[in-house]
C-alpha cells in the first residue's frame, strides 16, 4: 500500500458494502475472515479523524495522527497506521478475490466449452494444466492437483507459489487456504526444493507482488518467516519512501530481479533484497539489527556458512554504496579504502552495487536518479579497482572537464563569477504513467576565483530567487599550467528547481552573485523579510536538526555531516556558520531527499590540514545549535 495516499475510506466502506451485495447474490463469494472487523477499523478511525479535525475529512494527514491515535486509545500515530494499513489489506484482497471470481464465473457463462473448443481449432480445452509437482492451472487460476497432499508435502505452499509467479496467474484462494490449515512446517534448516523455490517466487518479477500478498493474507509468509510479523504493514516515517517495509521489501525483490544477471549469485542477490529492512520491526539501528536476524534467516533457510556471511554483511551494509558515494570525497582514497575494507571481495561488490540500485528504485521517485546512479557507479569503479590492488594510495583529483576548465578561466579572468544553466531531464520507466520525462531541475555550473564566503552568497543567492537545491558539490580546481600556475577556482555544480514560476536569468543571478561577494547585498536580511511576511502555519513538527562528526572518513580533511529538514536558505545558514567559524569548505556533497537535508562538508583549517579533535566537535554543536535557532 502507498504510505503517502493515505485516506480513511469511505471506499473501504463502500467496497466492503459492495462484496457483501456480491455474496447476497449467489454470484461469487468473498473472503469473510476479518471483513468485517477490518471495515469497522476503519469507520472508527474516521470517527477519530472528524472529532479531532472538526470537519468531515477523510484524509490522515501527517499532523494529525498522533490525536487521531490518542482518541482511539492506541499507544501512538505507527500503531495507528499500521491498524488502517492492514484494515485496508484485509478489504483490498478480499476485493480482488471477489471480482476475479465475478470475471471468471461471467466468462464461464457466456463461453460454452464447445464453443471455446471451436475457437481452439477443434482440439479439445484442456480444463487443468500441470505446473508443477502438486499444482496445475485451471481457469486462468492456479490450484493444487487433486492429488496434491500438503500434508505431506511441506513444500508445496512455496513451489505453488512459484509457479504461479512464472506463469504469471494469481493463486487461488481455494488452493491458499487449503495449503495454510494444512501443510506441515518446513524443516530446519530447509530442504534445498524449498530455498530454490523461494529464489524463484522471489526472482519472477512484477508477478511475485500478488502471489505473496495472497500467502500473507492467510498466515503462510509470517509462518514460513516468523521475523516477517515485525515489518508486516509497518509504516516508514519518511517522505522518500513510497510503501510500507514489507511491501518495500517485495518491491526490490522485484526490482533486484530484473538485475540478476549483473551478478554470479542471483540467488543471493533477490534473499538479500527480500531481508535488507528486515531490522525495521526492531530498536536501534536497523542495518545492525537486519544483519543479526538475517544471519538467523539465512541459516534457516539451508544456506552454507559462507553465503550466510555474504548475506548478513549485505544486509548490514546496504546503505553503504549510496550514503559514500552522495556524501564522501570519492577523491580521497581513506574513503575508497574504507568501502573496500567493508566489503572484503569483488563478488560481494557486485551484489552490494545491484541490491543499492534496487533498494533505492523500490523506494521512491526521490532516492534514484542517473546522477545518483552514475556516482555510485564511480565508486564501486574506484573500490573494484582497490580489490584488485590497482588503486593509487595518494589522491590524484578529477581533471575537470572542458567545459568546466573553460568556466574556471574564464572566471580568473574576468575576477568574477561565471554562470552556466542546462536543462536536466531523466528518461521514464515503463512503470509510470505519464510519458514526460520526470524533471530533476536545472543543472547550474559556477566558477568563481577561489575566495571565502562563496558558499553562503550561491547558496544565499539562490534561496532569495526561491530556487530549491536538489544537490549540490563544491570543489576547488588549479588552472592549467600555461594560465596560472598558482591560482585556483572553485567550482559549483549545483541541481536547482524553481519553487514556483520560471527560472531566473543567468545574467540575473550572477549580477546578484557579484553583489553577494562584495557585501552589496543583504542577503540574510532579504529572507527575514520574506519569512515575516508569510505567518507560520500549524503542522507537524519536524524531528530536530542533528550535526555529527565522520570518524576517519577522510585522511586529509574533517568531514561534517548534517541531516536537517529542508527549508529555503538552510544551505545559507550552514555557509554563513562555516564561514564564522573561520574554516575552509574543500569540498561538499548536499542531497535533498523529499522534505529531507542531507549533506556533508569535508572542511579544513586555513592551513588546509584536518581540524583538531576537540575543534571538530565544537563546530558540530555550534552548527546544530544554529540550525535549531
Amino acid at each position: 500500500m502507498l504510505q503517502r495516499e493515505l485516506r480513511v475510506p469511505r471506499a473501504g466502506h463502500r467496497v466492503a458494502s459492495a462484496l457483501r451485495a456480491v455474496a447476497a447474490s449467489w454470484l461469487a463469494d468473498a473472503p469473510r475472515e476479518g471483513l468485517a472487523d477490518a471495515r469497522r477499523s476503519l469507520l472508527d478511525v474516521r470517527d477519530a479523524l472528524h472529532l479531532a479535525t472538526g470537519r468531515a475529512t477523510d484524509r490522515l494527514a501527517l499532523q494529525e495522527q498522533d490525536q487521531v491515535a490518542a482518541e482511539l486509545g492506541l499507544l501512538d500515530a505507527d500503531t495507528l497506521l499500521r491498524q488502517v494499513y492492514e484494515a485496508a489489506r484485509v478489504i483490498a484482497y478480499a476485493s480482488d478475490v471477489t471480482w476475479r471470481e465475478v470475471g471468471r464465473v461471467l466468462r464461464s457463462r457466456t463461453v460454452r466449452p464447445r464453443l471455446r473448443a471451436m475457437l481452439s481449432g477443434g482440439k479439445p480445452v484442456t480444463e487443468r494444466s500441470p505446473l508443477a509437482e502438486g499444482v496445475v492451472e485451471q481457469d486462468g487460476e492456479v490450484v493444487l492437483a487433486r492429488a496434491a497432499r500438503p500434508e505431506r508435502d511441506p513444500v508445496l505452499p512455496l513451489r505453488a507459489a512459484a509457479a504461479a509467479a512464472q506463469a504469471g496467474l494469481p493463486l487461488s484462494l481455494h488452493a491458499v487456504r487449503r495449503m495454510a490449515a494444512t501443510a506441515r512446517p518446513l524443516p530446519t534448516p530447509w530442504p534445498a526444493e524449498a530455498r530454490e523455490q523461494l529464489v524463484t517466487l522471489l526472482g519472477s518479477g512484477r508477478p511475485t507482488v500478488e502471489v505473496w500478498e495472497a500467502l500473507e493474507a492467510e498466515g503462510l509468509i509470517s509462518r514460513l518467516l516468523p521475523d516477517w510479523e515485525r515489518v508486516r504493514c509497518r509504516p516508514q516515517r519518511n517522505a522518500v519512501h513510497v510503501w510500507t517495509v514489507d511491501r518495500h521489501l517485495i518491491e526490490t525483490a522485484v526490482r533486484a530481479s530484473e538485475l540478476t544477471r549483473r551478478v554470479g549469485r542471483p540467488d543471493l542477490l533477490l534473499v538479500a533484497a527480500l531481508l535488507h529492512d528486515i531490522g525495521k520491526g526492531w530498536p536501534g539501528d536497523h542495518s545492525v539489527a537486519g544483519e543479526i536476524i538475517a544471519k538467523d534467516v539465512a541459516a534457516r533457510i539451508g544456506f552454507d556458512r559462507s553465503d550466510v556471511a555474504v548475506l548478513s554483511l549485505l544486509v548490514r551494509h546496504h546503505l553503504l554504496l549510496i550514503e559514500t558515494a552522495t556524501r564522501r570525497d570519492l577523491d580521497d582514497p581513506a574513503t575508497v579504502r574504507s568501502v573496500a575494507e567493508a566489503v572484503g571481495t569483488q563478488s560481494t561488490l557486485e551484489l552490494l552495487h545491484a541490491l543499492t540500485e534496487a533498494d533505492a528504485l523500490a523506494t521512491g521517485p526521490a532516492a534514484w536518479s542517473s546522477w545518483r546512479g552514475s556516482l555510485v557507479a564511480d565508486l564501486v569503479r574506484r573500490v573494484s579497482a582497490v580489490l584488485a590492488g590497482n588503486a593509487p594510495d595518494e589522491p590524484e583529483p578529477a581533471a575537470p572537464t572542458a567545459e568546466q576548465e573553460r568556466l574556471a578561466i574564464e572566471a580568473y579572468r574576468t575576477g568574477g563569477p561565471v554562470l552556466a544553466l542546462c536543462a536536466q531531464t531523466e528518461p521514464v520507466t515503463d512503470e509510470e504513467p505519464s510519458g514526460d520525462p520526470e524533471p530533476l531541475g536545472v543543472e547550474l555550473r559556477i566558477a568563481v576565483p577561489d575566495q571565502p564566503g562563496v558558499l553562503p552568497a550561491v547558496a544565499g543567492v539562490l534561496a532569495v530567487h526561491r530556487l530549491t537545491v536538489r544537490t549540490a558539490e563544491l570543489r576547488a580546481v588549479r588552472l592549467p599550467d600555461d594560465v596560472d600556475d598558482e591560482g585556483a577556482v572553485l567550482l559549483l555544480n549545483w541541481r536547482v528547481a524553481a519553487e514556483y514560476g520560471s527560472l531566473p536569468q543567468a545574467a540575473r543571478l550572477r549580477t546578484d552573485l557579484v553583489r553577494a561577494l562584495d557585501g552589496t547585498l543583504d542577503i540574510a536580511g532579504r529572507l527575514a523579510e520574506r519569512d515575516a511576511a508569510y505567518p507560520r502555519r500549524r503542522g507537524w513538527t519536524a524531528p530536530p536538526p542533528r550535526v555529527t562528526v565522520a570518524p576517519a572518513a577522510s585522511h586529509h580533511a574533517t568531514v561534517i555531516e548534517v541531516r536537517a529538514q529542508d527549508a529555503p536558505g538552510l544551505l545559507h545558514r550552514i555557509g554563513m556558520a562555516l564561514e564564522k567559524a573561520g574554516v575552509r569548505v574543500r569540498s561538499m556533497h548536499v542531497s535533498t531527499l523529499g522534505s529531507n537535508a542531507v549533506d556533508a562538508f569535508y572542511v579544513t583549517t586555513g592551513a588546509g590540514t584536518p581540524l583538531p579533535t576537540q575543534d571538530a566537535a565544537s563546530l558540530a554543536g555550534v552548527l546544530e545549535e544554529t540550525l535549531r535557532g
